[in-house]
């Protein structure tokens, strides 16, 4: 076999000869395989998630045993057989294919290929493999999305296409409704891993920049010296302060500096200083390390205690208060007073790190007077907004265009912008196209995380056990800088009652800055912190009564008609109750080892603001394309958007394309986050289907309809925080959720039960999935999860964060609850929003599990004196 050259031959050198998918490449630079097989021989299905050996994402298979290509040197491998998704057999990929569609393993796919490679080594070596052997065989994989369950079944079944025990059938047909079966349209690429993600991207000519960060969370900086970098060949140059039209950015408030100027004070260790840009990654990096910072550490403030204190220095000059919240409705204090029995605890949350496995990555190139974005975010439009910002053109927004690539994970944490702006200022600056990608230490430092919360909550009730009043004060750590934090505050705030009828309370809320890095929006969007708490003072109270913590939940529960705690009317898809009567039996079944929580979660973004939906379709020959800027962050929207197109117009799936989000040609369909885009996005792309079908029933050819344009946008207007109104719409939806968690005798999570009203249920296999990802995400929250800090300098490390792996998860039982089809909503098909109440209601019911096995109430999380913690309780002992 002959030996393909890369890279140049160095004579008097032996050569490293790695044999790669059944060719035989020479190099002469030792390298990390995961660098070799993108940089060098551009195979991208490989992906780098941390390039640490903590995520898995890399894996191949050497001499057929699963390999992390970021931890092995080239030298190490000669003589080895390696192979790559591409190097599998046309049986190996079409049974992975077929099986992860059909299970519906697949959401962000960014771990995906990494799964895909694992699976195939499992199989190779074991034809038939047990579920406990898969789950042990995926351990070095993480997946944030579907909580492997999925995955899991898809690696079961791919096992027995390659045996030959089962057939590939094709299992599209035509007439697909609302409701059907239907494989995700990204599967397929996102298997295979040809699915492009902007660090995939192959565009000529292209640059490399990153920012230089503080050493110090905070601390002046004295002085920057950028000559040296400068002065090395292929530096095109290194960008500072003073090198922003506007230096201010921020997703709401404006408070976040693009770069740290000499004479100004960090406020994290996310903050950039300046932004190196060069001609290569060798050079970036030789170049970085030529940049000199003089700076003077000063103390930071590192807790919610430090910023309150009067003494404080001050986070921003605004002082170190970011945001309050205040929401009542009755009188609280006089219900206390009628109160029979009364509960009051302080609970408290840490900063939890989203853990997307892709790291942010953006291209930015030269557009006339402007720039082209390729990135991954929660909204083209809010990036483009920041980025117009940055550059003062806000007046001029055609300046500006952003484009989706495929999104692996948000989560909430790719709302704020992060590599995005960099990338632009770079390419205009210098009339290059460049691209700015995060290592996953700079992730971990710079993206914002969940708010840490110290929540003293107080609930009473009548002698029967009826709530009466409650009271909280909420208050929350939002580091450095605002992202998110008011509505955060305010959703923690307004979900802090939880989903039952009475009206007497007293809610305040709190978000204090300090020099921790910054807190935004994470699934569940400030609900969890407060959900656990008040949840937990349930069943405390429950006890008082003298009945269980079911009942107690049953007796109070919202019903269609009666009224919630924040004034609104609960519409006739409320089914809480029914969610309630779903769990009943194994709850009580395993009473003396089951915890049971509920929740309720707004869909669409609600309190006043201006919330919209738009979605157009375009004929081009003969394809009804649908544009619509709601990015999919891997929970299936684009999936789900299509199966109504195609539920209303009745065309076959190879008659409808959907387009990934562009600003410049798609409408502004708001950002992925609140659970709002199947309902909002998607009741616009109902009624444009509508409008759009109208006209086809009119020809006999769709192509008669070529370059016709259909529009449409939704808006339901909704009423403010503390409307005035007896019965203001605060959301124009809730979904509600019952979780029951069950616990084994040596204290591990044996079983969740959740039963969930999510409305019309409009793609079976996603929206479990979704569900299944959201547990196994609020197990972790409960038990593991924590992002360590030192005096808020950054700890922790990918692999340190305590994410669930495979072989940690319980069994998972979903349950779907819903009315009538004449009682739902009215709207994108009587759907509601399940991303973000998947993830709330399960921390909450673990954490009342554990009081039912050892009656001793944890009230911080991740909890302690669990089968989960160090040291683990030893719970058959006690037993």
């Amino acid at each position: 076999m002959t030996n393909i050259l890369i890279g140049e031959r160095i004579e008097g050198q032996e050569p490293f000869i790695v044999n790669i998918n059944n060719k035989s490449y020479e190099t002469y630079e030792d390298k990390t395989l995961l660098r070799f097989l993108r940089d060098d021989l551009k195979i991208v299905s490989v992906k780098d998630g941390c390039s640490q050996g903590a995520c898995g994402t890399c894996t191949v298979m050497v001499d057929d045993a699963k390999t992390l290509a970021c931890t092995r040197k080239l030298s190490k491998l000669a003589g080895k057989e390696i192979l790559t998704i591409e190097g599998l057999t046309d049986l190996e990929k079409n049974a992975f294919v077929h099986a992860f569609s059909k299970a519906g393993a697949v959401q962000c796919g960014f771990c995906i290929p990494g799964m895909v490679m694992s699976g195939a080594a499992i199989i190779r070596q074991n034809p038939n493999p047990s579920e406990d052997d898969i789950k042990d065989g995926i351990k070095q994989n993480i997946c944030r999305c579907t909580g492997y369950v999925k995955i899991i079944e898809g690696i079961k079944l791919a096992s027995e296409i390659i045996n030959g025990n089962i057939e590939i059938t094709n299992d599209e047909k035509d007439g697909i409704k609302v409701g059907d079966e239907f494989f995700r349209i990204d599967a397929h690429d996102k298997v295979l891993g040809v699915g492009e993600y902007v660090d995939d991207m192959i565009l000529p000519d292209t640059k490399v920049a990153s920012a230089i960060r503080s050493k110090y969370p905070r601390a002046k900086i004295l002085k920057i010296d950028t000559s040296k970098a400068e002065a090395l060949d292929g530096v095109y140059g290194v960008l500072t302060a003073k090198d922003v039209p506007n230096n201010k950015v921020g997703h709401i408030f404006q408070d976040w500096d693009v770069f740290i100027a000499e004479g100004d004070i960090t406020r994290s260790m996310g903050d950039a200083i300046c932004l190196v840009v060069a001609e290569n990654t060798k050079i970036l990096e030789e170049a970085k390390k030529l940049v000199e910072i003089e700076y003077e550490e000063l103390a930071p403030v590192s807790s919610i205690a430090e910023a309150e204190d009067p003494n404080a220095p001050l986070v921003h000059p605004t002082g170190n208060l970011c945001q309050e919240r205040h929401v009542s409705r009755g009188n609280a204090e006089e219900a206390f007073k009628k109160c029979k029995y009364i509960v009051e605890e302080t609970y408290t949350t840490p900063f939890t790190e989203h853990a997307f496995l892709e790291p942010e990555c953006a291209i930015a190139e030269p557009m006339g007077d402007g720039v082209k974005l390729y990135t991954t975010d929660q909204s083209v439009y809010d990036t483009r907004k920041e980025t117009l910002i940055m550059f003062g053109w806000q007046d001029e927004p055609e300046r500006v265009v952003v484009e989706n690539k495929l999104i692996g994970g948000g989560f909430g944490g790719k709302e704020d912008v992060s590599c995005q702006h960099l990338a632009a200022l770079a390419a205009y600056k210098y009339q290059i196209r460049v691209k700015v990608k995060f290592t996953r230490d700079e992730s971990l430092r710079f993206h914002p995380k969940r708010h840490p919360m110290i929540g003293t909550f107080k609930l009473g009730c009548d002698e029967e056990g009826n709530f009466l009043a409650m009271q909280a004060t909420i208050k929350m750590d939002t580091g450095a800088y605002a992202s998110l934090c008011g509505p955060v505050l305010e959703r923690a705030c307004t979900h802090s009652v939880g989903p039952y009828h009475y009206e007497n309370t007293q809610i305040d809320g709190y978000g204090y800055y300090t020099n921790n890095p910054p807190a935004g929006a994470f699934r569940g969007f400030g609900v969890c912190q407060s959900n656990f708490a008040f949840e937990s003072n349930i069943n405390l109270l429950a006890e008082k009564v003298g009945i269980s913590p079911w009942e107690i939940r049953y007796k109070n529960a919202i019903r269609p008609g009666e009224v919630l705690p924040n004034g609104q009317i609960a519409d006739t898809s409320t089914s809480l109750v029914e969610t309630l009567e779903a769990a009943k039996a194994i709850y009580e079944e395993n009473i003396d080892r089951a915890g049971i929580a509920c929740a309720m979660k707004n869909a669409g973004v609600g309190v006043g603001l201006p919330d919209k939906g738009r979605a157009k379709i375009v004929v081009e020959d003969g394809i009804a394309v649908l544009y619509c800027a709601a990015s999919d962050l891997g929970q299936g929207a684009q999936t789900v958007f299509k199966q109504m197109v195609l539920d209303v117009t009745g065309l076959k799936a190879n008659q409808v394309k959907i387009i990934h989000p562009n600003s410049a040609n798609s409408p502004d369909s708001g950002t992925s986050s609140g659970s709002r885009q199947t309902l909002i996005s998607g009741e616009a792309v109902k009624k444009v289907s509508e409008k759009f079908k109208v006209e086809l029933d009119k020809v006999s050819d769709i192509k008669e309809l070529n370059g016709k344009e259909f529009i449409h946008e939704y808006f339901d207007p909704t009423d403010p925080l503390n409307s005035d109104k007896e019965n203001p719409v605060s959301h124009i939806a809730y979904g509600f959720s019952t979780n029951v968690v069950i616990l084994n005798d040596d204290g591990t999570v044996r079983k969740v039960f959740a039963a969930t009203d999510a409305g019309k249920v409009i793609n079976p296999k996603a929206i479990e999935g979704q569900l299944e990802g959201g547990i196994i995400m609020g197990l972790g929250y409960a038990l593991t999860e924590d992002f360590k800090l030192d005096k808020s300098k950054v700890k922790a490390k990918y692999g340190t964060l305590g994410l669930w792996r495979a072989p940690m998860i319980p069994e998972i039982e979903t349950v779907f609850v819903q009315k009538k089809d004449e009682d739902l909503l009215d709207r994108a098909f009587g759907a509601k929003g399940v991303g973000e109440i998947a993830t709330i209601p399960v921390a909450p019911a673990v954490q009342g599990a554990y009081y039912r096995l050892d009656h001793v109430l944890r009230r911080d999380f991740p909890m302690k004196e669990t089968a989960y913690s160090k040291p683990k309780k030893n719970f058959n002992e006690k037993n």
